[in-house]
């Protein structure tokens, strides 16, 4: 009955030759690890959909952030460009006012000096008087200034060391 059972199997084989035990182990191994490849197939094709998956999430994400970075960015740039010009402004209104007043303060001292210089020409006595008194008033504080118990000043000592 074994000898039947052999040719069956080995008329199923197509071989004619009887059949052993490791040739089924290698053929039932075979189916194994094609079923084995096949499912490691499907799971790596699953983890790899899911990697696809997470990879479009991440650029969304990044995508967005960019978007938010550059609005951010807008908006400190027309910040700054409205701190400028205004800044611009009040110092162009600045200089134009103090030009005006610098202009008007000019004028006023070339109409007193010219009326001044015309007082001492109608006037020289007068002026030479003013000038003489001016000068010794001058002359009288620096001495009193000067008169000091100590004869040598300390400046003087700076000096000579």
């Amino acid at each position: 009955m074994a000898d039947n059972e052999s040719t069956t199997s080995n008329a199923a084989n197509g071989t004619g030759k009887p059949a052993t035990n490791a040739a089924r182990t290698r053929s039932a191994a075979s189916r194994s690890s094609a079923r084995t490849s096949k499912a490691s197939d499907g799971a790596m094709k699953k983890q790899i959909a899911e990697l696809k998956r997470d990879v479009n999430r991440l650029n969304r994400a990044l995508s967005d952030q960019a978007e938010a970075a550059n609005d951010w960015y807008q908006s400190a740039a027309d910040r700054a460009s409205n701190l400028y010009s205004g800044a611009s402004d009040r110092a162009s209104n600045l200089y134009s006012g103090a030009s005006d007043r610098a202009s008007r303060a000019a004028r006023q001292l070339r109409s007193q000096a010219q009326s001044v210089s015309e007082t001492v020409q109608q006037n020289p006595g007068t002026f030479s008087t003013a000038m003489l008194i001016g000068g010794l008033v001058g002359v009288l504080a620096g001495m009193a200034i000067a008169r000091n118990s100590d004869p040598d000043p300390d400046w003087l000592r700076r000096w000579h060391r």
